[in-house]
């Protein structure tokens, strides 16, 4: 989302670290840069003239202007501006003392409020906690069956109510009971949206608050919307009095200026961001690490995470083994290609790479979703022995597995072709340091949150 403005700051720098010798005229002439870039990415035009006036009282220094390396500090003083515009520290979900604990989900009609709702569902199952869902949605259609489908989806309990129930705070109150009945520590409340703020809708949304007594009120953006969103989450702010923000569609094109105002708009932090369409694809919001990112510094405390979430780590040092030694089956390929597809797109991996996102070949490379599911099926439809040794993979059999995956026979071919130059690549290496390292008894892991946090 951020790739345009990123690019820009860090054209900025690049210019700063030409400079024999940091000045108030070429800082000046910086700061202009960087007021277009943000202005330009659709911050707000208040959150801008602030972050600029906070960046140059810093910047113009005695301090900074006699450092050996001053454009350094200015990347630095850029950062922990930035940081501290999106609010410093992660902001944490807020629990009540007695449960149920209780998140009111609020938001405009199609910012994504209902799958917000299920992802964080989704998030919570895997802090620990125990959320019961409900949907008080009741003039959408269809709205309370698809928070239906999702909680089935994903084996969270919901309260769907009597039928013919259409009443929100009748749904409400059902829901606080269902939950004392069944043990649930928490419960989301998917509210009704409108395409605009009017009075019958906040009406409503004040009811339930009343009844309710919510430990948070999260309003649900879409960061394709730009500064829409951030009005929109002002005007809810003031009339409901909202406790943080869940920002959708952080995977998108849209230039992010709304992602970076909407804190400093509000004053209520952003707690989650939705990075795909996938029941998983949500995470607390790091602003640390999106400010890096912004800056082409990379997240990397975030891919670790990802890393260490997503891949097992026993079958990955066995497939490390596997790789030195030359004994990589086509059963081994699936199974890693399956792996991988968990961390997400290509895209968004590369953005947590320091240093990748100024690679314009690597960050606009896509990958077919549709070939991997081909190369799946193809290698699914293998025999064990096949799978094993892909020697033995004649004209006939190619073209059973290619009428098992529902493939052609040159899909199949292709598939061997590139697993077999595979091999041949990996085979050059044997004997060399890989393989004295493993020799050795040497041990290959990724590093930990702590080992990664010293160098912070």
């Amino acid at each position: 989302m951020f790739d345009n403005l990123s690019e820009k700051l860090q054209k900025v720098f690049k210019n700063l670290r030409g400079e024999g010798k940091l000045s108030a005229e070429n800082m000046e002439a910086a700061l202009r840069e960087i007021r277009l870039a943000l202005l330009e990415a659709d911050v707000h035009f208040k959150v801008v003239k602030q972050l600029i006036e906070a960046i140059k009282e810093k910047a113009l220094g005695e301090e900074v202007l006699a450092s050996l390396t001053p454009s350094q500090q200015v990347v630095k003083i850029v950062r922990d501006e930035l940081t501290k515009m999106l609010g410093t520290h992660t902001a944490r979900l807020r629990f009540a003392s007695e449960p149920p604990t209780v998140v009111m989900i609020v938001g405009l009609q199609g910012s994504g409020k209902t799958t917000s709702t299920a992802k964080l569902a989704k998030w919570l199952v895997k802090q620990g906690n125990k959320p019961l869902l409900v949907s008080v949605d009741v003039y959408r259609p269809a709205a309370r069956k698809q928070l239906s489908v999702l909680a089935k989806q994903l084996g969270v309990s919901i309260y769907e109510g009597p039928e013919g129930e259409n009443n929100p705070v009748e749904l409400a109150r059902g829901a606080r009971r269902e939950s004392m009945q069944l043990g649930r520590d928490i419960i989301l409340v998917d509210t009704a949206g409108r395409l605009h703020i009017d009075d019958e809708l906040m009406g409503e949304l004040g009811q339930l608050k009343e009844l309710l007594n919510p430990t948070e009120i999260l309003f649900v953006a879409d960061a394709m919307t730009g500064q829409d969103a951030v009005k929109s989450a002002e005007q809810f702010h003031q009339r409901l009095g909202i406790t943080g923000v869940i920002l959708t569609k952080m995977d998108g094109d849209a230039r992010g200026g709304g992602a970076l105002s909407i804190r400093a708009v509000t004053g209520q932090p952003l707690k989650f961001v939705g990075t795909g369409e996938k029941p998983d694809a949500m995470e607390p919001f790091h602003p640390d690490r999106v400010a890096q990112r912004i800056l082409g510094m990379g997240d990397v405390l975030s891919f670790i995470e990802k890393v260490e979430q997503t891949i097992d780590m026993k079958q990955a040092e066995q497939m490390q083994r596997k790789l030195i030694e030359n004994d990589f089956t086509l059963e081994d390929f699936r199974d890693q290609l399956k792996q991988l597809r968990k961390l997400g797109s290509l895209e968004s991996i590369l953005g947590m790479l320091p240093g990748m996102g100024a690679l314009k070949e690597l960050k606009n490379a896509k990958v077919d979703e549709k070939e991997l599911t081909k190369i799946v099926a193809i290698v699914d439809s293998m025999t064990l022995q096949e799978r094993w040794n892909h020697q033995i993979i004649n004209g006939q059999r190619r073209r059973r597995i290619a009428k098992g995956s529902g493939t052609e026979v040159s899909d199949v071919n292709n598939l061997l072709k590139q697993y077999a130059q595979a091999r041949k690549m990996m085979k050059s290496f044997q004997g060399g340091l890989a393989s004295g390292a493993l020799k050795k008894g040497m041990k290959f892991k990724l590093p930990t949150m702590e080992d990664l946090a010293k160098f912070r």
